[in-house]
């Protein structure tokens, strides 16, 4: 079970074996330790009790803190499942060899394949109702894979340069598959295309929210697999960044938030903002709901459906047996469609 807390005001303790939510008396939730897998501390002006942060460090409960608009900015968690030496080590060496190209070739051919995948997806419900549509989209899927040779065709070791050569087919996959979205959200949305920070319009707030959550979920699976969320091999290190958590969010960012706020919208799900033109607390606590959802349902995987929380640890773990030289090549994980 995943408690999200989210009002300002709120008290979070722990009364016997339940972690308690309050705000002036009232009692908002109640939950047993039992049965809690997370706790998402989603807002400002949100107390905290050191019973709560003991107890959850004693029973492997994450507890993560995103803000307002999404930035994922730091979880508590116990320090003991962090010590393995080893395997840091091993992934601080894979960026100085071939294992570093070939991370980051994989990361950037999965998010490549998930795109045309979650647009072969959306043309199939429109065969149909929309068959114009349905070609454009089958199209575009195509031109998206056809960047696939370039980045797989990739040798050697991993540098500026062929970090940048990666990032730059990325983003040509990207641009196509942004330009083909704006075609299956409803036009009140008003989506001006594709952006990151600063954006004022619901749909492109409600991704940058979404993920945040997600990438909650993905440096929380990076820590249980031994791996340091910070050094990564597609994205940069610099100071504060999580690099590697920014690597292997683009193998689920499809699977998990796009397809889950693309369908939110086209069922006419109200995106609401507030009087400071960002996402009220109802929708956040909504997206946050949604997406926790869906990381509990089930995608292909290894030759059956498992839950895709499921495929983005073992995923973790894969990078680890990759680094550790114990497995030799590391696939991508790839929606179905």
């Amino acid at each position: 079970m995943h408690l999200i807390v989210d009002q300002y005001g709120v008290f979070v303790s722990k009364h016997q074996g339940r972690i308690r939510v309050v705000k002036d008396k009232e009692r908002l939730a109640e939950v047993p330790i039992l049965h809690l897998e997370q706790i998402m501390i989603c807002g400002d002006g949100i107390g905290l009790s050191s019973d709560v942060v003991r107890v959850c460090a004693e029973e492997g409960i994450p507890i993560h803190f995103v803000d307002s608009i999404g930035n994922d900015y730091g979880a508590l968690m116990h320090g003991g499942i962090t010590g393995m030496a080893l395997t840091r080590r091993a992934q601080l060496r894979a960026g100085d060899d071939e294992r570093g190209l070939m991370l980051a070739q994989a990361f950037a051919s999965g998010k490549i394949q998930s795109q045309a995948n979650l647009l072969r997806y959306a043309a199939k419900n429109r065969k149909e109702s929309d068959p114009d549509l349905h070609h454009d989209l089958m199209r575009t899927a195509t031109e998206i894979l056809d960047t696939l040779p370039s980045v797989r065709a990739m040798r050697g070791v991993l540098t500026e340069e062929t970090r940048a050569a990666l990032m730059g087919f990325e983003g040509m996959s990207s641009a196509r598959y942004w330009a083909a979205v704006a075609r299956i959200i409803p036009d009140d949305l008003a989506w001006p295309g594709r952006e990151t920070r600063g954006a004022r319009d619901r749909f492109n707030q409600a991704l940058n929210y979404g993920y945040g959550i997600l990438q909650t979920q993905v440096r929380t699976a990076l820590i249980l697999a031994g791996l340091d969320p910070h050094a990564g091999f597609l994205h940069a290190d610099r100071p504060g960044k999580p690099s590697l958590t920014l690597d292997l969010i683009e193998e689920f960012r499809q699977a998990v938030v796009d397809r889950t706020l693309i369908g939110l919208v086209n069922r006419q799900v109200e995106i609401g903002q507030g009087d400071d033109g960002l996402l009220d607390a109802a929708t956040r606590k909504r997206i946050a709901e949604k997406i926790l959802e869906r990381l509990d349902s089930t995608e292909p995987y290894e030759g059956k459906r498992q839950p895709l929380r499921h495929i983005l640890q073992c995923q973790a773990r894969h990078i680890a047996t990759f680094v550790r030289g114990e497995r030799p090549t590391y696939e991508p994980f790839v929606m179905g469609w």
